[in-house]
């Protein structure tokens, strides 16, 4: 078993300088010890075409132990079973589970769409989150699951099909430009941008951080905000965006949503996540520093369990009321 220096010393350099220079030692020391190791694989219970118990009851004949998620009655964390034996289980060729993170599972979660409501997945692919918000909304409204690789739209629409999420069609195109048909069209819109992805980094695997480096921090942080201004835009009066992201970069993070406050000042407000997460999980903190709104942001750091992610909640005005 290699020890921690010797993994640590895996990381790009310029990663860990940039932890050890924003965060105290013992943060970024805990930070780093959660790239360490593999995470268990965990599950979301498609409540289309299933339910929790039913899931349960089949994973207990099958032998396959596993622990409930105190803060999400639907999802599920394996023991023991790995990513590939799930893969070839029925449950999962049905389409009644779905293999997704626990952070991941965090955003629907905070949009807390309504059935009958107009929803705007904005990144969508491979479809975890729009088919989380289908099962949210019990198949009852419209979700627009937009994506702009044609490869990765193939899987959306494999996903949504397998899981049977019939209230979601899907677009491809650019995300930065959508047709004047979906101006304030949406109740809701969760944006998951496409970020550099140091939430995910683990040390012993080096295709998680392969294509890391600042410039691309930056490229990317350019990026999220031009699709943070779509967002706004296909927003209605009054409506919830929740802007998240799998990456600890303050710059694709509480930067982006600074030069949001910034550009629309009088349009928008941060709301509480709204989600207690409890249990076993650990590495949450909201609101560690920065402006008034920054108090409500929810970072989730890397853990045994838990990935690292970002989330947060807005709210666009209704300035005619």
């Amino acid at each position: 078993m290699k020890s921690f220096r010797q993994l640590l010393q895996k990381l790009p350099s310029e990663f860990i300088g940039r932890l050890q220079a924003e965060y105290e030692p013992g943060k970024a020391e805990k930070i780093m010890s959660g790239m360490m190791t593999e995470r268990p694989v965990t599950l979301r219970v498609n409540t289309l075409k299933t339910d929790v118990r039913t899931v349960m009851k089949t994973l207990q004949a099958d032998n396959l132990k596993f622990e409930r998620v105190l803060w999400y009655n639907d999802a599920l964390v394996l023991k023991t079973a790995r990513e590939n034996e799930i893969e070839r289980h029925p449950l999962y060729q049905k389409g009644h589970i779905y293999l997704q993170s626990l952070s991941s599972m965090i955003p629907p979660l905070v949009l807390d769409p309504k059935p009958g409501q107009r929803v705007l997945d904005l990144t969508a692919a491979p479809g975890s989150k729009s088919t989380q918000l289908a099962a949210l909304m019990q198949n009852q409204g419209f979700i627009l699951a937009n994506e702009v690789n044609a490869l990765r739209v193939e899987r959306l629409k494999y996903n949504i099909e397998k899981q049977s999420a019939t209230s979601i069609e899907v677009r491809h195109g650019d995300g930065k430009h959508l047709e004047e048909t979906w101006h304030q069209y949406f109740d809701a819109v969760l944006l998951d941008a496409p970020c550099s992805g140091e939430g995910l980094f683990l040390a012993c695997d080096p295709k998680t951080y392969r294509f890391w480096n600042p410039k691309k921090v930056r490229e990317l942080a350019s990026e999220q905000k031009k699709l943070l201004r779509t967002a706004l835009w296909a927003l209605k009066p009054g409506g919830c965006l929740v802007y998240s992201t799998c990456t600890l970069a303050t710059t694709e993070n509480e930067l982006v949503l600074d030069w949001a406050f910034s550009k629309y000042a009088s349009e928008l407000t941060a709301e509480s996540i709204g989600l207690t997460i409890s249990g076993s999980e650990s590495g949450l903190a909201i609101g560690e520093s920065g402006h008034e709104h920054c108090r409500k942001y929810l970072r989730i750091y890397p853990s045994q369990l838990m990935e690292g992610f970002f989330v947060a909640k807005l709210r666009k005005l209704n300035l005619e009321k």
